[in-house]
Formats: C-alpha cells, structure tokens, sequence
C-alpha cells in the first residue's frame, strides 16, 4: 500500500509539472506570409510560418497588442521562455500578444526585418477583428529577438499605398517596443554569434552600420522600453546604453532598467529580477498611456 501512495504522489507530481509547462492554445494562427515570402534581393521562396494569436478575455482587453519575438542567437527560437509564458502573462494584464517565430537568417538580413515587418502590419489589419487600437501596436523581443525588434523599431515604412496586397497597405511602424537583453549593435559590443548569423564574418562597414541600431534612432522612433542585467556577457549592457543615449539625444521616450544581476536571460528567466522587468514594462506603458493603470 506504501509503494502504491509513493507511486500516486510521483504521477499527481508528474502531472502538475506538464500542466505548469504545458504550451498554450492560441486564439488563433494566421499565415505570415500568402505562400512566398520575400527574402530582400529580389527572390522569394516557400514559407508556411504562421503567427500565433493570444488574445486576453473580453473583459480584460485594453487593446494595446505586442508582437512577440523570442531570442536564440539567430539559429532558433526561445519560445518556451520567451514566447509562451509571455503571452500568458499580457493577456491577464489585457494586452494582445502576437508569437513571431521569424524565418533564421542564415546570412539572409533582411529576413527577419521583413518577417518583423509583416507581423506588424498584419496585427495592424486585424486591429478590427481583434478588437485592437491600431496605434497601440508594439514589439517586443529578447536577445537576438530583441535585435528583430529594435531592428523592426528603426527601420520602417508607412506602407505601400499601391500594393496589391491590402496587408503591404499598412504602416510596418510600432507605436512601443520593449527589448529585454537586446542585441542590439553589430558593431564593438555585439554577441558574435547573432552578428555571425545575420551578416557572416566579413561584413561591409555599411551593412554593420545599417544593423547598429543605435545608430539607426531616427525622429519618428517609437518610445521603447528596455531591461538589461549590468553582468550580461554575451550581449553587453552597452547594447542597450548606446541606445537610450541616441533616443535621448533625439529627447524621446526611452527608459532602461539596469538590472545588478541575473547575467544573459536573467537566471534563466525565472525569478526576483525576471518578475521586477515584466512590472517596470508595465508601470512605463501605463505612464506612457499605452495601457490603463496597473497593477504588475
């Protein structure tokens, strides 16, 4: 009788822990792309990427929506930390969360920029099924995906009026971006890894300036939120102070919380300092009236 009790406490804990990791259902998945996608030179190939859609009860909804885009150093996708969880936790504060899982460079730039691109503008277009204001769409990412994202934040277009396809019709601007330990340079303070990924060993001095998003801040920048631990070492906090002070140069909404610890992925994403990033995000959106007053 003992083993068999033993043996019912083991599975009851078995099935708590699937329940606790256990992947979401989305509200709903819409294709990336109609069937090719463009890869920037002027060739196109087959993409069956589909967003993921998580929308927040009725009764919660503020309708502010984020695109989401997971890290991974470029070669793949942290969603079951980074992506997941996330849209879990927006929903229950009333915000939209849109999953980008991003087509891999593979020395391919502008391949994650168009994907980022897109996803905007296709949450921009559904703002009316999904019951979103469509000056409320922001961008978030992490590590690498926070390279998409702040990528997706200084580089962007007001749509094409001529476009056949009414999606392309949509401005590719976010209205907010939050990056958390963002690569966000490719210059001297980059992760070699991503940097490698996107743009190979022997870039051009022009292709290294044009993803050094620091220096790609322009007068139409969006407000961006940012959150990076000081002991980061594969992707330095200079990412993300080089910047703030190129927002702040241009005086526009920017705020950076410097974490004292927690090095890349902030243990692991868990925990004290894992939970002070997600409530500041939220007390800066309030204060920046992209979302109702909060609590975290």
């Amino acid at each position: 009788m003992k083993t068999l009790f033993c043996l019912s406490l083991v599975f009851s804990a078995a099935l708590l822990a699937t329940a606790q990791t256990a992947k979401p259902a989305p509200t709903e998945r819409i294709a990336l792309w109609p069937s090719k996608a463009p890869n920037g030179d002027g060739t196109f190939e087959d993409c069956a990427k589909e967003l993921e859609v998580f929308l927040p009860p009725a009764e919660k909804a503020n309708g502010a929506a984020i695109v989401l885009c997971p890290g991974g150093g470029y070669i793949r996708h942290v969603t079951d930390r980074e992506g997941y969880p996330i849209a879990q936790w927006l929903n229950e504060h009333g915000i939209a969360c849109v999953i980008l899982e991003y087509r891999l460079p593979k020395l391919r730039h502008a391949v994650p920029l168009l994907d980022a691109q897109r996803a905007i503008r296709l949450t921009r277009a559904s703002a009316a099924k999904w019951k979103l204001d469509p000056q409320r769409i922001g961008i978030l990412g992490f590590s690498a995906g926070g390279h998409v994202a702040s990528t997706a934040t200084t580089h962007f277009d007001p749509g094409d009026a001529n476009a056949t396809d009414p999606i392309e019709k949509q401005s590719s601007r976010p209205d907010f971006a939050w990056f958390v330990y963002p690569v966000v340079t490719m210059g001297e303070f980059t992760h070699t890894g991503s940097k490698h990924e996107l743009l190979g060993d022997n870039p051009s001095a022009d292709l290294v300036r044009l993803y050094s998003n620091e220096l790609q801040v322009s007068n139409n920048t969006p407000p961006v939120f940012i959150a990076h631990a000081i002991d980061d070492k594969p992707v330095p906090i200079e990412n993300s102070r080089q910047f703030v002070a190129a927002m702040q140069k241009l005086q526009h909404p920017v705020e950076l919380l410097e974490l004292p610890t927690g090095g890349h992925g902030l243990n692991g994403c868990k925990g004290p300092l894992w939970e002070q990033w997600k409530a500041a995000a939220l007390v800066w959106s309030a204060r920046q009236k992209l979302i109702p007053g909060t609590t975290p």
